[in-house]
């Protein structure tokens, strides 16, 4: 189950949004062990502290793994961590998407986590959502970059980790304490956050 507890609110590179995170426990012998096996597939994006590129000038070393962030939540995970590629998610083309769906059929874990850029995180949810396959998928991201101490991106992949706890298999995104299911999101860029199509 997944329980809210502290309120923060954030204004950092001209965002505004409002988080219910939870405490980060930092002392290992207090953290509580979960022994769900997790893949985690990461594709770069602000959670890894990419910053917006151009066409030409990509960057090729991840300034902020996903490993180190990992280590920073409050409960110990049984997980494996593997990059498929890194880049900028405006540059996600179908034929990456078609690498991350080959690469989730040869997972043999039900619960696979992708890290993703903010930007196409729709378009890719949506994409492997209509395949249909017999896992448990859930993308987050960030919407500051992973190297900034104000980030989002623990508390981010904190509840992304938690909700598989509750969620059946079907493909989700989890961003700032909401789940969605992969045919009813969209992104408001505006107001930088994500809603659904079909309000419950």
């Amino acid at each position: 189950m997944v329980v809210l507890t502290n309120t923060s609110n954030t204004k950092t590179m001209g965002y505004n949004f409002s988080m219910t995170i939870k405490p980060i426990v930092h002392n290992k012998e207090l953290k509580r062990i979960n022994k769900m096996k997790i893949h985690i597939i990461t594709t770069g994006g602000t959670i890894e502290g990419l910053e917006h590129e151009t066409l030409g000038q990509f960057q090729t070393k991840s300034p902020m793994s996903i490993t180190e962030l990992m280590k920073k939540l409050e409960i110990l995970y049984d997980y494996i961590v593997k990059s498929i590629f890194f880049k900028d998610s405006r540059f996600i083309t179908n034929e990456d998407r078609q690498i991350l769906i080959s690469e989730i059929s040869k997972i043999k874990e039900d619960k696979i986590l992708i890290t993703h850029g903010t930007l196409t995180m729709v378009q890719t949810v949506q994409y492997i959502g209509l395949y249909n396959l017999d896992k448990t998928i859930v993308l987050t991201g960030a919407f500051i970059l992973g190297t900034d101490p104000n980030s989002d991106a623990v508390a981010n992949l904190n509840f992304a980790m938690e909700a598989f706890e509750d969620l059946k298999n079907g493909t989700y995104i989890a961003m700032h304490n909401q789940v969605f299911n992969w045919d009813n999101v969209l992104k408001n860029v505006s107001e930088n956050r994500f809603e659904r199509i079909i309000k419950s």
